[in-house]
């Protein structure tokens, strides 16, 4: 394929700007249908955004011979569902993150796409944006020397939230999402480490809630340990009285400090001083990820973001949220 045909399952609002966009503006990329369980939405939607076609029924979307490839951007619990459709019909796939509900869900999406021979790509876009491929190349050009363990903390005040059961977003809802906000968010923290430090070997955590506003843990902390022998700490609490999001990546020269979240300088601290790095985040935040998934399937590149990488993030996460081995 010179170029590649996309269609949207689930047009909500991370495609509004993060994502959707950036498959129209990708090389030798096309948005040429999108899905949304509202057909009216989904119209809206195409019509807003230059798209000729829209559906109602993501089946439909799969099977039409114009979509060459799919973006899952459901809520998780339909990750799977949705994958294993696209793989039975031989298109290739890139899903939003977290990849799954859980562990073995992710590894049945991989052994279908695997069976079916189609690619799975995985949502984890901070792979791809020059302000974290920065930090991972300061490392492999010893910047702070050899890494001796990681600092991860991500505080937030407790959102307001509605009373009533029904009307509770579907990221704090674990039978939706997996679990809460950690699994939102954390998920891109520990993939990046993944990716800039090797695999977690294995991960124990404890979590709660502590502000009982809704079904989902509001607080985990925990600690990791890499195939590498760098060990981690981390503590995210989403019912805090103020906003914090640092992660620091101590070596035995210096030391790497970063926000995930936010656009504050990446700062280097060793021997020779202090060096802060400034990067200008892209308006579709997910642009280069996808640019990378595009290249791959034209043969051009490699998408630094597979099936195989994403299971071992939700494996950590789950390992966090089960609490400490007896």
């Amino acid at each position: 394929m010179q170029n590649i045909r996309w269609g949207i399952i689930g047009c909500g609002d991370v495609t509004e700007k993060k994502s959707g966009p950036g498959f129209r503006k990708a090389r030798h990329s096309q948005l040429v249908a999108v899905m949304r369980r509202s057909g009216d939405l989904a119209r809206d939607y195409a019509e807003r955004h230059g798209v000729p076609k829209w559906y109602d029924d993501g089946e439909a979307l799969i099977r039409d011979p114009e979509v060459d490839a799919v973006y899952i951007a459901t809520p998780p619990d339909s990750h799977k569902h949705y994958t294993l459709l696209s793989a039975r019909a031989g298109k290739p796939v890139y899903v939003e993150k977290p990849m799954a509900l859980n562990v073995d869900e992710c590894r049945e999406m991989i052994r279908a796409c695997a069976a079916a021979g189609v690619p799975l790509f995985v949502a984890y876009y901070r792979r791809a944006l020059e302000r974290f491929q920065k930090i991972k190349s300061l490392l492999e050009n010893d910047a702070i020397g050899e890494v001796r363990f990681v600092r991860v903390m991500l505080c937030k005040p407790p959102l307001p939230v509605s009373p009533d059961p029904d009307n509770i977003p579907w990221r704090l809802r674990p039978e939706i999402a997996g679990g809460g906000l950690f699994v939102d968010l954390a998920s891109h923290m520990l993939d990046f480490l993944d990716f800039a430090l090797g695999p977690i070997r294995e991960a124990w955590g404890f979590s709660g809630n502590q502000a009982g506003q809704y079904p989902a843990e509001d607080i985990v902390s925990g600690s990791f340990a890499f195939e590498s022998g760098v060990q981690g700490v981390g503590t995210w609490c989403f019912s805090a009285y103020e906003k914090c999001d640092i992660t620091e990546i101590v070596g035995s020269q210096g030391k790497i400090s970063y926000s995930t979240f936010g656009e504050e300088p990446v700062v280097l601290s060793n021997r020779s001083g202090q060096r802060e790095f400034d990067f200008l985040t892209p308006p579709h935040i997910q642009q280069p990820l996808i640019q990378s998934v595009v290249d791959e399937l034209i043969g051009t590149g490699q998408c630094p973001s597979s099936g195989e990488s994403a299971i071992r993030t939700t494996r950590v996460m789950e390992q966090l949220l089960s609490g400490p081995r007896s």
